[in-house]
C-alpha cells in the first residue's frame, strides 16, 4: 500500500476548503423547490466524500504488517478445507476439490458440502478421496451449509473455498504458520479471479482495466489491518476453530455470513491477519446480470449485518476505530444513491431550469477545479496503483440502478432473497443485454440527452417559467455542460457494457509468453506461446515457412510447456504466423501436471497496476464505437499469468521478451 502523506494533507485541506465554499457560497436558495435539490446535491456529495476522506486518513495510521513469513509449527495443526456448492458445474469443482487436495499440508481434510445433493458430486468426491456431505434442509444458504460441515469436522483450523476457487499449492504452508499466535483468529488472503470481469471482457478492457475487487484487497484492506479490522471476505480464508465455536459459529442472520463472523470474532478479542500475497483465484461472474445479481447480494447483505449481533455499532469488544472501519465498509453502500442524485444533478438545469450548484468563474477557477483535479491526478498513486479515477466508475454505473434498488429496499426491511451467482455459461450466441440493466441506462441517457439540447445557447432562458432563478453564470453552465457530457459518455459505456460477449464455454484462458517447440515427423518447429487453457493453446512461429511446414504435418506434439512431458496438439485454426490447436487425448499425469500449471503453481498471479488514465481514456471511448465479436482463435479475452520457474530456454532464434511476456502494467 502506498503511502503519501503530503498528498492525504494536501487533499485534506483542499477538501476543507470546497466544503467550506460549498456551505457558504455555492447553494442555490432562490426557491423551495432549487433549496430541497441544492441541500440533495449537497447531502449526496457529503455521503460520498465522507467515504473517500475516511479512507484516506485510515492510511495515516501507523502500520502494522501481518508477519512476512511464519513456519508451520510441527506437529502441524489438523486443516479442514470447506468447499461449499450449490450447483456448480462439475467440472468446476473438481478442479477446486484438486487444487485443495494439492496444497503442501501434511495434516489436511477437504470436504465438499454439497448443497444440490448430487450423486455424480459424491462420487467424484469418492474417487478423489474427499468427504462428501450433503444436508436434507438447505435453511440459511451458505452459512448454514457451512455450520452443517462444521459439526462434522474436528481440525484445529478450517479453510473455506468457494466451489469456483483454485489455491495454489502453498496456500497452507503460507497462512497457518500465523497462527502459532493463540491471539489469530483468521488469516483473510485477497480474492482474485481467473477470468476477466463482464465489464472488461464486453468492452475488451483486459489490459487497461483492473477489477473493481483490486482496491478494496490492495488499498482498503490493508489499512483494515492497521486497525484489527479485516474484513473476512467469504473465501480463501482460514479460521481457527475455537475462534469460531466461541462466537456461535458462522453468522446465520444475513447473507453476508463472512463480514458478520469476521466482526464477532474480532469483538471476542482476536487478533486477524490479512496477507497480501495472492495465493488462489476463482471466476468472475460471465454475464453482467449475473455481475448485478452478485453486487446487490454483497450490498443488501452487508446492510442486513446492521440487524444482527454483529452490528459494528453496537456490538461489544471493538475499539471507537474498528466500530468506524466496519460501519464505513457497509455504509458505503449508501454512496450508490448518493452517486444517484449526482448523476441526476445536471438534469436539474436542463430540464428545470435549476441549477443545484450557484458556482461563479472565480470559485471554479480557485476552489472547485484544484479539488478535483487533485483527486483526478492523485487516486492512482494513493490506491497503490489499484484504480484510476475515472474508469472504475463504470462499475458503479452499470449496476447503479439495481444496487440502488436493493439497498433502498434492505434498509427499508425487505431484503432481497439469497441467490447464487451463476458460475456457467449457459449459452454460445448472442442472447442480448438483460432489460433489468438495459432500460434504467437508456432512460438516463435520453434524458442527459434532452438535458443537454436544452443547456444549448438560446434554449436555456425557455425554462425560466419553471421558477428559476436566472439568468445563470457563464461558470455554472460550463460545469453543467461538462458534467452532462461526463455523465452521457459513461452512460454510453455503461450500455454497451451490457452486451455479454459470446463464448464457447467457461474454460479461462491465459496469456502467457514461453518458448515451446512443436514437434512433427519431420522435425522440430521453434514457436512461442501467446495464450494458453486446459482446453488448448494459441502459438505464434517465427516464419512463414514454419507455418506453412506444419500445414502438411500431422500430428503435432508440444514441447516446453510442463518440465519432461510432451502435449499432443491438434491445429483447429491458423493465420499468419500464428497457430491455435486444442489438446490431443491427455493422459491422467498429463492433465494433472497441466491444470497444476494453470492454475495451481506458486507465484502464478501478478500484481497489475492500473495505467495513467489520460492514456486509456480514447481508447475507451472508440470501444463504444466498435463492434466486439464472440470470443474465438485469436480474439481471447485474456488475463495474464507469470511464467513458471525453470520455464524452457529460448530457442537459439527467438528473441528474448522484455519481461516474458507479462504486459507492461505488471509490476
Amino acid at each position: 500500500m502506498t503511502r503519501l502523506p503530503w498528498a492525504v494533507l494536501l487533499l485534506t485541506l483542499l477538501g476543507a476548503r470546497y466544503l467550506s465554499w460549498r456551505l457558504s457560497g455555492s447553494l442555490n436558495l432562490a426557491t423551495p423547490l432549487a433549496a430541497s435539490l441544492s441541500l440533495l446535491t449537497l447531502v449526496a456529495e457529503l455521503v460520498l466524500l465522507a467515504g473517500f476522506f475516511l479512507q484516506l486518513w485510515f492510511t495515516l495510521l501507523p502500520e502494522r504488517p501481518a508477519p512476512a513469513e511464519a513456519p508451520v509449527p510441527l506437529p502441524a495443526p489438523a486443516v479442514d478445507v470447506l468447499v461449499p456448492s450449490c450447483g456448480e458445474p462439475a467440472e468446476l469443482v473438481e478442479r477446486c476439490l484438486r487444487g485443495c487436495l494439492a496444497m503442501d499440508y501434511p495434516e489436511l481434510t477437504v470436504w465438499l458440502l454439497d448443497d444440490a445433493g448430487r450423486p455424480e458430486l459424491a462420487a467424484l468426491c469418492d474417487r478423489l478421496g474427499c468427504r462428501y456431505l450433503a444436508r436434507e434442509d438447505h435453511h440459511h444458504a451458505k452459512a448454514g451449509n457451512l455450520n452443517h460441515g462444521l459439526r462434522h469436522c474436528h481440525g484445529e483450523l478450517v479453510a473455506v473455498f468457494d466451489a469456483d476457487v483454485v489455491p495454489l499449492r502453498p496456500f497452507l504452508s503460507r497462512t497457518v504458520g500465523l497462527f502459532s499466535d493463540p491471539s489469530v483468529g483468521f488469516v483473510q488472503t485477497p480474492q482474485s479471479y481467473m477470468n476477466a470481469d463482464p465489464v472488461m471482457r464486453n468492452l475488451r478492457l483486459e489490459r487497461w482495466l483492473l477489477p473493481d475487487e483490486e482496491s478494496f484487497y490492495r488499498w482498503i484492506q490493508p489499512t483494515r489491518q492497521n486497525l484489527n479490522a479485516v474484513v473476512c471476505a467469504g473465501t480463501s480464508f482460514v479460521m481457527r476453530r475455537d475462534a469460531l465455536d466461541r462466537v456461535g459459529d458462522f453468522e446465520t442472520a444475513t447473507p453476508s455470513e463472512d463480514l458478520a463472523t469476521g466482526i464477532r470474532i474480532t469483538a471476542a478479542g482476536y487478533r486477524n491477519h490479512y496477507l497480501s500475497d495472492k495465493l488462489s483465484a476463482g471466476l468472475a461472474p460471465f454475464t453482467a446480470a449475473a455481475m448485478a445479481r452478485q453486487r446487490c447480494r454483497w450490498g443488501s447483505g452487508s446492510l442486513q449485518t446492521l440487524r444482527t449481533g454483529a452490528n459494528p455499532l453496537r456490538i461489544p469488544g471493538l475499539s471507537p476505530l474498528q466500530r468506524l472501519a466496519y460501519s464505513e465498509g457497509i455504509l458505503h453502500w449508501f454512496g450508490f444513491p448518493a452517486q444517484l442524485v449526482l448523476l441526476c444533478t445536471p438534469l436539474s438545469l436542463g430540464l428545470l431550469g435549476i441549477a443545484p450548484i450557484l458556482i461563479g468563474g472565480e470559485a471554479l477557477v480557485t476552489v472547485a477545479l484544484p479539488f478535483f483535479l487533485s483527486q483526478l491526478l492523485l487516486t492512482r498513486w494513493l490506491s497503490g496503483h489499484t484504480r484510476a479515477a475515472i474508469l472504475p466508475e463504470l462499475y458503479r454505473w452499470i449496476f447503479l440502478l439495481p444496487i440502488c434498488s436493493a439497498v433502498m429496499s434492505t434498509a427499508l426491511g425487505r431484503p432481497r432473497r439469497f441467490k447464487v451467482t451463476p458460475k456457467a455459461v449457459t449459452g454460445q450466441g448472442p442472447t442480448g443485454p438483460d432489460p433489468g440493466l438495459l432500460l434504467p441506462l437508456l432512460v438516463l441517457l435520453v434524458l442527459q440527452l434532452l438535458a443537454l439540447w436544452n443547456l444549448a445557447p438560446g434554449r436555456l432562458p425557455l425554462l425560466a417559467g419553471q421558477g428559476a432563478a436566472l439568468p445563470v453564470s457563464a461558470a455554472t453552465l460550463s460545469v453543467v455542460l461538462g458534467w452532462s457530457l461526463v455523465n452521457g459518455l459513461l452512460l454510453l459505456l455503461a450500455i454497451r457494457s451490457c452486451w455479454d460477449r459470446p463464448r464457447r464455454d467457461g474454460v479461462p484462458w491465459f496469456a502467457l509468453s514461453l518458448p515451446l517447440r512443436l514437434h512433427h515427423q519431420g522435425g522440430m518447429v521453434p514457436g512461442r506461446l501467446q495464450a494458453v487453457s486446459a482446453t488448448g493453446a494459441e502459438l505464434s512461429l517465427e516464419s512463414e515457412a514454419d507455418a506453412r511446414l506444419l500445414e502438411a504435418t500431422d500430428p503435432l506434439s508440444l514441447e516446453g510447456l510442463l518440465p519432461d512431458l510432451t502435449l499432443p496438439f491438434v491445429p483447429m485454426a491458423r493465420r499468419a504466423g500464428a497457430i491455435g490447436g486444442d489438446w490431443g487425448a491427455l493422459t491422467l499425469l498429463q492433465r494433472d501436471r497441466l491444470e497444476a500449471m494453470l492454475y495451481r503453481r506458486e507465484g502464478l498471479w501478478p500484481t497489475l497496476r492500473a495505467p495513467f488514465e489520460f492514456r486509456t481514456l480514447p481508447l475507451v471511448l472508440l470501444r463504444t464505437l466498435q463492434r466486439i465479436g464472440p470470443e474465438a482463435w485469436f480474439r481471447r479475452s485474456l488475463i495474464p499469468q507469470l511464467p513458471p520457474l525453470g520455464a524452457l530456454p529460448l530457442p537459439r532464434h527467438v528473441d528474448p521478451p522484455a519481461r516474458a511476456g507479462v504486459p507492461d502494467r505488471v509490476r
